[in-house]
């Protein structure tokens, strides 16, 4: 494996998803005028679901090929709990992914600080797009309830990503299929926990929130590690179960030659 190639595309990949797709809730989800009135231009939940897919999609094409476009933790363990990505290269991509998400965070809180009338309170009252449950939860979701979420829609992202990546699936479209799942991913599960299914992108706003003043973030941030990590493992378990063998591809992301560019990546 070539360390500074796979580890930066690797950061470059999560800091595009964890800026593109938190600085889409936290600077155009709602959108108000200069008195303060809603000017209806906002893209909602479902405009916060789209760019975090279409984070995933363009990043996968653009650096997947070198590699192997994880971007997430939860991804990472999966692979490799599938035997698809060595364990020993584990660490240091959630390293990278930690640090490339906690980078995004700090970049978008620079700019959402600079906006006329905010102050360092109220974007950290606002939730800086960090993930919770209970009272921090969009539609006061409990514990309980997010546990079982992040479970479940992490297992079913690993079966997407490990069923498009499979060498029988059709090539060229495991980004787009990946892209798309991660969208309707958001779609369902914004209002329980604002949707994590990846510990890194719920490291980053957490510690960026306690540089704000709001604990809770942090205190929360146990269960968007466990929850996406458990499901990870669980769906890559299932998928080889569902597929009886797991025939994977040697191109990072499909519709690049068999052989990929670089033969060290194997997975999306």
């Amino acid at each position: 494996m070539r360390w500074s190639s796979s580890l930066g595309a690797e950061f470059a990949g999560t800091f595009v998803l964890v800026f593109g797709g938190t600085g889409s809730a936290v600077l155009a989800a709602s959108f108000l005028t200069p008195t303060g009135a809603d000017s209806g231009l906002g893209i909602g939940f479902v405009g916060v679901a789209l760019a975090f897919g279409l984070t995933v999609l363009t990043m996968a094409y653009a650096v997947g090929h070198i590699s192997g476009g994880h971007f997430n933790p939860a991804i990472t363990i999966g692979l490799a709990a599938a035997k698809r990505f060595a364990w020993k290269d584990a660490v240091p991509y959630i390293v990278t992914q930690v640090i490339a998400a906690i980078a995004a965070s700090a970049t978008l809180w620079l700019i959402a600080i600079n906006h006329k009338g905010t102050t360092k309170d109220s974007l950290a009252a606002g939730g800086f797009a960090a993930n919770g449950y209970g009272d921090h939860s969009p539609g006061q979701y409990n514990l309980f309830a997010g546990l079982v979420i992040e479970i479940v829609l992490t297992a079913i992202f690993l079966i997407v990503i490990m069923g498009t990546t499979d060498k029988r699936a059709s090539k060229g479209f495991a980004a787009l299929a990946i892209g798309l799942s991660l969208t309707l991913i958001h779609l369902v599960s914004i209002p329980v926990t604002n949707t994590s299914v990846n510990p890194a992108r719920s490291t980053g706003p957490a510690i960026l929130l306690a540089f704000g003043g709001e604990s809770w973030g942090l205190e929360q941030l146990w269960l968007f590690w466990l929850a996406p990590i458990v499901g990870g493992v669980l769906g890559a378990l299932a998928y080889q179960v569902i597929a009886e063998r797991d025939t994977v591809s040697d191109a990072a992301v499909m519709g690049v030659d068999d052989t990929g560019p670089d033969p060290s990546a194997r997975d999306y």
